[in-house]
């Protein structure tokens, strides 16, 4: 078993972010994007959507999108469960991620993909209105994010799960965006120092 990663693009961290969580190692075949190796026939062969990260099998079996292959790992190594194990703590996880993958990583990237000199290429047509909106959508989550917090440790409850790995690489990109964290968030200000912290989010 083999991961076609894409070094510190947001979905691949998100996915290395897991398997540290869970220990887990697995071989990673490093894809320069960059150089945009990751439009390469190797890649494209095995996704083609021609993103990373791809998990490929022995058996040479592929699986694509970083939430399809953090689950399948999930499967395989169940503790310390970080898609929940009751119905409820499933379902919560899963909504927090959702939120968090629409309201804010998803927006993070947006607003990246569409104002950023260096994504002209990659993103065609580049939108700079849109990826300026998608500014103003991330600050308005993050304000509800911050409501929600001041009632949880994490993102879903009590317990570090996927949810928090998808917020803190969606914040981490906020960065390279260039959209600023907007002030008296305290709650994602203690959430995020926590999860920050993690040896994790070093991966």
């Amino acid at each position: 078993m083999r991961l076609f990663d894409g070094g510190r693009a947001p979905n691949p961290r998100r996915t290395r972010i897991f398997m540290a969580e869970k220990k887990v190692e697995i071989a990673l075949v490093p894809v320069d994007m960059t150089k945009l190796e990751h439009r390469s026939d190797e890649i494209a062969s095995r996704n083609p959507f021609k993103r990373l990260p791809v998990l490929e099998l022995d058996d040479g079996t592929v699986i694509t999108e970083s939430i399809a292959i953090c689950r399948y790992v999930e499967a395989l190594h169940p503790e310390p469960p970080l898609f929940g194990v009751t119905p409820l703590e499933i379902a919560t996880i899963e909504m927090w991620n959702r939120r968090l993958e629409l309201g804010l990583y998803a927006s993070v990237a947006a607003a990246f993909r569409h104002t950023h000199p260096a994504m002209a290429e990659w993103e065609v047509p580049q939108i700079p209105a849109w990826g300026e909106a998608n500014r103003d959508k991330a600050a308005e989550f993050l304000q509800l994010f911050d409501a929600h917090l001041a009632g949880n440790r994490f993102a879903a409850g009590d317990g570090f799960s996927v949810a928090d790995i998808t917020g803190l690489v969606a914040i981490d990109f906020m960065k390279p965006a260039k959209i600023a964290m907007p002030d008296g968030l305290s709650n994602v200000a203690r959430w995020y120092e926590e999860v920050s912290a993690r040896p994790s989010a070093k991966a």
